[in-house]
């Protein structure tokens, strides 16, 4: 039988498509590679929210800081020691629920340093820290309403931040209650409290401590209350691309060394039980178990 000959320009074809794609590779590997972008740069893209109270907001002179915003320092002076540079220049990009998970995908942001909930489900986009909190989500109401379980919500509009999972725990604590509730999205946090404040919705469903940021930071803070059963038990981390075994490990070295050393539940204490900018206004909300189990073991598994 005669060999099969292709034809030369079949081969050079193939070559050349070869060619092509070792660059294309070489391109999303250094796209993944946290650290050597930081090194070819000199900068690094923190994503911070602007009102996630305590996490990660902005001051009375419009800078990001927070719990979350610090634990992201300490990972930048991990950076500068494993790469030797002297310096590092913070960017700051301001992020949604609904936009953070695109913005870290895209290279936009390095690490984001926000308020963001570490699922299974996300894991198959985007890579997290260990935990750095743990919470549950409830609801926040008006003092008034009469609302204090989720049985009391029938016939109510229901405030939700957009790009969050609330609605979508609500309805899984609901099956086979058959409530009727509307459902009203706001652009951020502080949105969505002010549809409770004018009176919009009457429920906003959220993690409690976030609530809680919210509740500190109101005009009358006594005309609201957090109440009803917990939705579920999160956790939050920090959160950055995936498939970058390197930057990972240094991320959850520096997380985990926090909590062994103490400096971590010394950092909770200065964003949520004592005065914070720009009001001078205590979140007081204490260290939680489920936050001390965090602690004591550093799990960035997910949920």
């Amino acid at each position: 039988m005669p060999k099969l000959r292709l034809p030369i320009s079949f081969g050079a074809a193939a070559l050349a498509a070869a060619c092509t794609l070792l660059p294309f590779a070489a391109a999303q590997a250094q796209e993944n590679d946290t650290l050597a972008k930081i090194k070819a740069s000199g900068a690094i893209t923190f994503g911070y929210r602007e009102s996630s109270f305590g996490f990660s907001y902005l001051d009375g002179n419009l800078k990001p800081v927070g719990y979350s915003i610090e634990i992201c320092n300490r990972i930048v002076d991990a950076v500068k020691t494993e790469l030797k540079l002297p310096a590092i220049e913070i960017k700051y990009q301001a992020v949604t629920s609904a936009n953070r998970i695109p913005l870290v995908q895209n290279g936009t942001v390095d690490i984001e340093c926000g308020s963001t909930t570490n699922l299974v489900e996300r894991q198959k986009q985007v890579a997290f820290s260990p935990d750095i909190f743990r919470y549950n989500v409830r609801m926040l109401v008006k003092a008034d309403s009469g609302i204090r379980s989720i049985a009391d919500l029938q016939g109510k509009t229901v405030a939700t931040t957009s790009g969050t999972t609330s609605f979508r725990l609500l309805r899984e604590a609901d099956r086979g209650r058959n409530l009727e509730v509307t459902n009203l999205a706001g652009k951020d946090h502080s949105d969505s409290f002010l549809l409770v404040e004018s009176g919009r919705a009457q429920a906003f469903v959220l993690d409690d401590i976030l609530l809680a940021g919210q509740l500190a930071n109101a005009r009358n803070p006594k005309d609201f209350v957090i109440t009803g059963e917990s939705l579920r038990t999160e956790n939050q981390s920090l959160m950055f691309r995936k498939d970058d075994a390197a930057f990972k490990a240094l991320v959850d070295r520096v997380v985990s060394g926090m909590m062994k050393s103490g400096e971590m539940e010394k950092l909770y204490a200065k964003w949520f039980m004592s005065p914070i900018p720009p009001k001078g206004i205590n979140i007081n909300y204490p260290l939680n178990a489920e936050t001390k189990e965090a602690f004591a073991n550093p799990s960035s598994k997910g949920i």
